[in-house]
């Protein structure tokens, strides 16, 4: 079973963050050359092994917009360390925030490619990877990191939670362009019977971009589809949800931020829209639901979540429960859980250097061409390097609704809701 081109859906991330951050500039190259990394001791007991995690920590989209990996790496690390590491070596994570810009995120690999000598990144999470190239020329195994941007699809040696079939050569892609498949609208179609659906974006290139991209899958799977578009200054909610109430639209999907999802939800409730789903993706399936939509319970029970990884609330699997017991009495969400399983994937890498852990070692594990599920937590993630984009492909995905009454309720088993679906190309 292959796995899905799943790194489309984060383009709803990519196209908020454009909406309030501007870019930033690279530093000089030649603060980037090669140099050799010392050999890091082996053997029980021996000196901690360095991982590095870089987060955009803080950013224009707010603190905790991209902490979520970070802090379930974090935790795994902290439980690892308790029952001894690996082969008897703790784990020593160096975190970076790159403040959310390509100045910061250069800085932040300088400090823990070079200085720290990290063995690997761990579930980067940036809004602007502009260090991935200098990563990439380093051999420096970048494991499980989200891809907002397409450097996963671009760069050798990064390897992103949701795996990839492009060429990495340096350039995104295929001739610079990406694939993603329509297996989430195929879903709605065939297990809710959805034949009608609505996109909301801002007036915003980025975010009309993306709406654009969920138009084209959704008229692929044959939907009718209605189009809303709000400003993004100030957004007519209650007109876009009377529009959609009067179309007659089963699903809602949208390009912008949690704060405007909550806005459309609550104008929703006001005009007696009732929709089957109200669609939204990995990055807003949280415990902190009930409060960001806290003034409007019916859309709230529409919410449903679609993704590549196992519902953090499945607590009948041995590896879910080991991981809400490690971050117990803190907020959830499906970040961490991917967080946790980048950091059991390192783990993996690790143990197979059987102490002699290198850079070299654990990229040798990464790219070994086998696929990974970190014990059942995620689809099997596959990297490979094919020549042509496919023109279908056999995915799956996890999916999940929302219930005041038990939180978010996985709908059917992760690795049987699978199609064989086009592959759409867009410009990352």
């Amino acid at each position: 079973m292959s796995r899905p081109v799943r790194a489309v859906e984060l383009l709803a991330v990519s196209a908020l963050l454009v909406v309030v951050a501007g870019c930033g500039s690279r530093l000089p190259e030649s603060d980037f050359e090669d140099r050799a990394t010392a050999p890091v001791p082996s053997g029980e007991g021996g000196a901690p092994i360095p991982v590095g995690i870089i987060t955009s920590a803080t950013s224009p989209v707010g603190g905790s917009a991209f902490t979520g990996p970070r802090d379930g790496a974090k935790a795994y690390f902290e439980r690892l360390n308790e029952r001894g590491g690996i082969d008897g070596r703790k784990v020593e994570v160096h975190t970076c925030d790159d403040g959310g810009s390509g100045v910061g995120n250069n800085e932040c690999v300088h400090q823990l490619v070079d200085e720290e000598e990290v063995v690997a990144l761990v579930a980067t999470t940036s809004m602007e990877y502009a260090g991935a190239a200098r990563v990439s020329g380093a051999r420096v195994p970048d494991i499980g990191g989200q891809p907002i941007g397409s450097a996963y699809d671009t760069y050798p040696h990064l390897y992103g939670i949701y795996g990839s079939l492009a060429p990495r050569d340096g350039k995104p892609g295929w001739d610079g362009k990406l694939y993603g498949g329509t297996e989430v609208y195929r879903y709605f179609k065939r297990e809710q019977g959805a034949r009608t659906a609505a996109v909301v974006s801002y007036n915003q290139s980025a975010s009309a971009a993306y709406a654009r991209l969920v138009k084209r899958g959704l008229e692929a799977e044959g939907y009718k589809v209605v189009t809303e578009q709000v400003d993004f200054a100030l957004p007519n909610f209650r007109a876009a949800a009377a529009d959609l109430k009067e179309q007659g639209a089963d699903l809602v999907f949208d390009a912008m931020d949690t704060h405007g999802n909550a806005q459309l939800c609550e104008a929703m409730d006001d005009v007696g829209a009732k929709v089957t789903a109200k669609v939204t993706n990995v990055q807003n399936w949280t415990s902190s639901v009930a409060d960001d939509y806290k003034d409007a319970p019916r859309c709230r029970n529409a919410l449903w979540a679609t993704g590549a990884s196992r519902n953090y609330e499945d607590e009948d699997q041995p590896e879910v429960r080991a991981f809400r017991a490690a971050l117990k009495g803190k907020a959830l969400s499906q970040w961490h859980l991917e967080g946790w399983a980048a950091a059991l994937w390192f783990t993996d890498a690790a143990k197979s250097c059987r102490g002699d852990v290198t850079r070299a070692c654990v990229d040798r594990f990464m790219n070994r061409g086998e696929p990974y599920t970190a014990r059942g937590l995620l689809l099997p993630v596959t990297y490979e390097q094919r020549a042509e984009p496919p023109k279908t492909r056999r995915t799956c995905l996890s999916v999940a609704r929302w219930k005041d009454s038990e939180g978010w309720v996985t709908q059917g088993e992760m690795d049987k809701n699978c199609f064989e679906v086009p592959q759409l190309s867009y410009q990352p």
